[in-house]
């Protein structure tokens, strides 16, 4: 509902860690734990080059690459696509240089943060569109050579150079770092420590030596092993330099991985010449794939190319990969894979019939209609005028049963399987139901209704489906309704929707027949038995129909006057934006009991709640979001939390629920930028808190 950009899918690391008995205790793994077990259990498949593929596009070669996110954006989202089709398991976002320092040199120092929250946010636009499971890495290189900066900047100057990256890249959601081609091991060190200061993502980091493997400030790739390890990075390893001998050799004198520190390799595509005025490299994909096994047995578990290598090079590695895969499961007891997990060739299995065996959930036997109508009795086709059964969320809320929800965005593909996963994650932490949103912020995603359709066939969780009317006139919107109905989709979340987004789809228009509360009318009518023109459909339909409130408005008169439009239309549940504090919360309870008289709210309230996870992100919501109002104290508490964003970003809103609780019905969570793993365990606490009373 709130109208910050949650595309990116959650639980990516949850997901990949399925089967590990380490990975099954819930919420007992942090993102870098996650990511190990990840890369134990198979190797990581970073994307090949960017800045070579971009020249040969014909980028000029003194253009500013980074900018690119900005000025050719379909470019740089075309490559990431490339490598994801090539079967990439995480690409890098387009930022080798996006540092204050290297920007001077184009005048552009002042757009540091912009350009990095971008690029993050092109790859994670990318991934969706793909619906394959794969990692946003964040990419930071050196911060020279420029003629503005020194050979050997002060340490303040280059940590801060590195924090201003650091938290662009998260504020466009990136799943770890990737600190690579750095040939001073002191100033690689400076920008492990500031990651490690803004969170708690996983940091590969990754120098370069050459033939003679001495860094720049006299390091040996055993030296700077040692250093890394002990800074904290969870992946130690070499990219870029002479080609992939040069660096297998260097590689090995890192040693061996362990269980907390993983290696990766990333060469050039050999050397390069100049044939023509053009950089041609001489190792091709066939050599790289040749490579695989060598690479694997030096101890890499993360590989993949640097300089001259392209999307057939990821593709040969890619199949290596695969092959090696196959050899290993000839060896062992086959185990067949759930529904939309993903195999060792990062596609998912049975992706086919994932959405279109209705079966999929249900036991043998079972009727394919009633596994897709969870928890809601079918309506019976009696010709007469009696109402449908109630939905599973009426009935809870009826019985006074605290209702947990929370909010999913639908994929930017064709693909579901990624959010299977993430409601799969959801319901075995405790929700009650799952939320769906449409085409959030005016952006172009699969349809609410079939996502939902999916979620409940496969999952048998209760899904509610947000339906604007900004995209349908009436006659498609009754339709629709029908449709959800006969689908087993009964609870409906009535929105007016945000405007399309010009620079998504320039022709795109608006429709909006009705708002909001002219769509609770047309529910309204169609649970009397009626469409919109007052003609008969046979039966009345039993939808749950829901409304947002947002109760930090600036026009707090209107929003409460809508309010009562709302209800007076016949919405019977209301929907809040996220708050985040106890005066919040008393300032809407005692504004209902206003508008309402001194019973407050005449229907039941789920309060909208929305983790922080680092002080960035609170500014964000605060000061960009429309309908996200966080006071002082809040985001006071989460400057002062540093490295524990997370962590108290998880209490601030365990501690709003247990002041709240008594005086609303149940709660609806909105993770940010996919981040459902933070949101499921949120649900588990307060689920433990609920059995432990």
């Amino acid at each position: 509902m709130p109208k910050t950009d949650t595309s990116s899918l959650a639980s990516l690391f949850a997901a990949s860690a399925t089967g590990d008995a380490a990975a099954t205790e819930p919420g007992a793994l942090t993102d870098r734990e996650r990511f190990r077990i990840r890369v134990r259990r198979r190797p990581l498949l970073l994307d090949g080059a960017m800045g070579t593929l971009l020249y040969s596009h014909g980028v000029p070669q003194r253009q500013c690459l980074d900018e690119l996110v900005l000025t050719r954006s379909e470019l740089v989202s075309t490559i990431h696509r490339e490598y994801v089709e090539a079967g990439a398991d995480a690409i890098e976002t387009n930022t080798f240089g996006a540092n204050r320092f290297r920007l001077a040199e184009f005048g552009l120092e002042k757009l540091a943060g912009r350009l990095n929250r971008r690029a993050a946010q092109l790859a994670r636009e990318a991934r969706e569109t793909s619906g394959r499971e794969v990692l946003i890495a964040g990419s930071i290189g050196p911060l020279g050579p420029t003629g503005r900066l020194p050979n050997r900047p002060h340490p303040g100057i280059a940590r801060a150079a590195f924090r201003e990256q650091i938290e662009g890249l998260l504020e466009g959601g990136v799943d770890l770092f990737v600190l690579e081609t750095f040939d001073r091991l002191e100033t690689v060190l400076l920008a492990v420590e500031e990651a490690r200061r803004a969170c708690d993502l996983p940091v590969i980091a990754q120098m370069t030596f050459g033939e003679e493997m001495i860094l720049n400030d006299g390091s040996t790739p055993e030296s700077a092993a040692a250093a890394l390890t002990e800074a904290g990075v969870d992946a130690v390893g070499v990219n870029c330099g002479a080609g992939p001998l040069v660096c297998l050799e260097a590689l090995v004198r890192t040693g061996l991985p362990t269980l907390t520190v993983a290696r990766s390799i990333v060469p050039n595509a050999g050397l390069p010449q100049r044939i023509e005025g053009k950089f041609v490299y001489s190792a091709g994909p066939e050599y790289f794939g040749d490579m695989v096994p060598r690479m694997l047995a030096a101890g890499a578990r993360i590989l993949g190319g640097c300089c001259g290598t392209t999307p057939e090079h990821t593709r040969a590695m890619r199949a290596a990969l695969d092959v090696l895969a196959t050899q290993e499961r000839g060896a062992l007891t086959a185990v067949a894979p759930r529904p939309g997990e993903s195999d060792g060739s990062g596609t998912a299995a049975n992706d086919a019939t994932a959405v279109s065996d209705p079966t999929a959930a249900g036991s043998a036997g079972q009727d394919p209609a009633a596994a897709a109508a969870p928890r809601t009795p079918r309506a019976e086709s009696t010709g007469g005028n009696e109402a449908t059964p109630p939905s599973g969320l009426a009935r809870k809320l009826a019985a006074g049963e605290f209702v947990v929800s929370v909010e999913i965005d639908p994929p930017r593909s064709i693909r579901i399987d990624r959010t299977i996963e993430a409601a799969r994650l959801l319901q075995e932490a405790g929700v009650d139901l799952v939320n769906i949103s449409d085409s959030a912020t005016g952006r172009v995603r699969m349809g609410a209704m079939a996502v939902a359709f999916g979620i409940q066939s496969q999952l048998n969780l209760e899904c509610l489906i947000h339906l604007t009317t900004r995209d349908r006139n009436l006659m498609a919107l009754e339709s629709d309704l029908l449709g959800a109905h006969a689908l087993g989709l009964r609870n409906i979340l009535a929105l007016t929707g945000d405007p399309p987004r010009i620079t998504d789809r320039p022709a795109a228009t608006a429709v909006w027949d009705v708002d909001a509360i002219g769509l609770i009318e047309i529910i309204s009518h169609l649970n009397k038995g009626e469409d919109g023109a007052g003609l008969s459909i046979g039966q009345a339909a039993g939808f749950a129909i829901a409304c947002a409130l947002d109760p930090t408005a600036a026009d707090a008169d209107k929003e409460w006057a809508r309010l009562e439009r709302k209800l007076a239309a016949g919405a019977s549940v209301i929907m809040t934006q996220p708050l985040y504090s106890e005066q919040q919360v008393e300032s809407m309870l005692a504004r209902a009991r206003q508008t309402f008289g001194s019973g407050g709210f005449p229907v039941p309230v789920l309060l909208g709640v929305l983790p922080l996870h680092s002080s960035r992100h609170a500014e964000f919501l605060h000061n960009e979001v429309p309908g996200i109002t966080i006071p002082d104290e809040q985001r006071a508490a989460m400057q002062a939390a540093g490295e524990r964003g997370a962590e108290v970003g998880l209490e601030m809103s365990m501690n709003l629920l247990a002041q709240a609780e008594s005086h609303v019905n149940g709660t609806y969570i909105m993770p940010s930028f996919g981040r459902y793993e933070l949101a499921a365990e949120l649900v588990r606490r307060l689920r433990a808190r609920q059995a432990a009373r």
